[in-house]
């Protein structure tokens, strides 16, 4: 008798369904990736002036990031030293050279030292020093702010060093666009009803790029095709000038860039929380914030030349709808799939299709996290 093989199976599996939204899972997440890892916090322009602050959600912890009077950026855990009370509410703002705590008016420095507590500052036996702000480790990248919440972290040179944890890859792309030289001329918060990692296979495939962005595969025609490589980028179509809704450019190219990413874009990907979004005439920037397991913000920022800016006719808008209008369709779906993974039809996962076969590492990395 004839022996038969069984043919390979082209998809490989997602993580089971569990994964997306059981709240034991999420929480060992946060404590395993998000509490160890270094995770983006923002561009370092957008807090230009002593006093800017910006409080961020990483894991658990509330986090404070404010550049001090010496003009340097710090992190601390946004929470009183006193009772525990909550310091500061908003999302972003201007603090006039101190932190104050509204419950009991303990106060702060701008560098996280406690310089104010009534009635008890003065007293002998009370050691200010041992009830400063506690520090949260911070380093600045390429104009971006990097956080980590561990006591002892690595450097974020080693994180960066990892090529299954960032793609930034050794073209010299990222220096060439000198992020650090831009300011933000545009930022939207949105509030998505899905699962961190669904945002992230999203980000990581263009498989759906033909079904759900007909804009977008106007603009970069090979998306269409669900082919991409985020290392080496892809060019505009043919009549298209700029990365923008019309298609036209309003704007000179950044300052320091190569002839040939005058028409290319090129998105890069880093764990756990950003990518990258490299056009001719601007940067743009998402990165997410999980909040529950079924809830995620995600931040958009787009960033300009500060000559561009300017210019009294600058407008940001062209650049920002098209990002925007693809987000929201990716937001869309995302949404779409929270809702089916908690379904016994998804209890073992789902399929990747040959096209994405690359998330496979994502999940692989994840769930080696997961176990470390």
């Amino acid at each position: 008798m004839g022996t038969s093989t069984r043919q390979a199976s082209p998809f490989l599996s997602t993580f089971p369904g569990r994964y997306y939204y059981d709240p034991a899972i999420y929480a060992q997440e946060q404590e395993c990736i998000f509490s160890r890892m270094w995770v983006y916090g923002g561009v370092a322009n957008s807090l230009p002036k002593p006093g800017d602050y910006r409080v961020l959600q990483i894991a658990s912890e509330s986090v404070i990031v404010v550049r001090n009077k010496q003009g340097a950026l710090q992190a601390f855990l946004n929470v009183c030293r006193h009772r525990g009370a909550r310091l500061c509410s908003a999302a972003s703002g201007h603090l006039n050279g101190s932190i104050q705590c509204h419950y009991h008016a303990w106060t702060y420095g701008l560098d996280g030292r406690l310089i104010g507590a009534p009635n008890v500052l003065n007293r002998p036996d009370f050691e200010r020093a041992l009830y400063g702000l506690h520090p949260v480790a911070l380093e600045v990248w390429q104009g971006m702010i990097w956080l980590n919440l561990s006591n002892n972290p690595p450097s974020l040179r080693e994180q960066l060093d990892d090529p299954r944890v960032h793609d930034f890859g050794s073209n010299g792309a990222i220096e060439r666009y000198c992020i650090a030289n831009l300011n933000v001329g545009k930022t939207m918060v949105y509030e998505v009803q899905a699962n961190w990692k669904l945002i992230m296979e999203n980000t990581l495939e263009c498989y759906h790029c033909g079904p759900m962005h007909p804009e977008l595969c106007a603009l970069l025609p090979q998306y269409k095709t669900g082919l991409i490589d985020g290392n080496d980028g892809t060019e505009f179509a043919d009549n298209v000038e700029a990365f923008t809704i019309t298609g036209e450019a309003s704007r000179p190219p950044l300052p320091g860039l190569l002839p040939e990413d005058h028409r290319r874009y090129a998105g890069y990907f880093g764990m756990p929380n950003v990518f990258l979004n490299l056009l001719s005439d601007h940067v743009a920037i998402d990165w997410l914030e999980p909040l529950g397991p079924a809830s995620t913000r995600v931040t958009s920022e787009w960033l300009f030349d500060p000559d561009a800016m300017a210019s009294p006719d600058f407008d940001p808008m062209d650049a920002v709808d098209i990002l925007d209008l693809v987000n929201r369709q990716d937001w869309e779906v995302c949404e779409l799939a929270q809702q089916g993974v908690t379904s016994k039809a998804f209890a073992q996962g789902g399929n990747y299709a040959p096209l994405e076969h690359h998330i496979r590492d994502f999940v692989d990395y994840i769930l080696e996290k997961l176990e470390s």
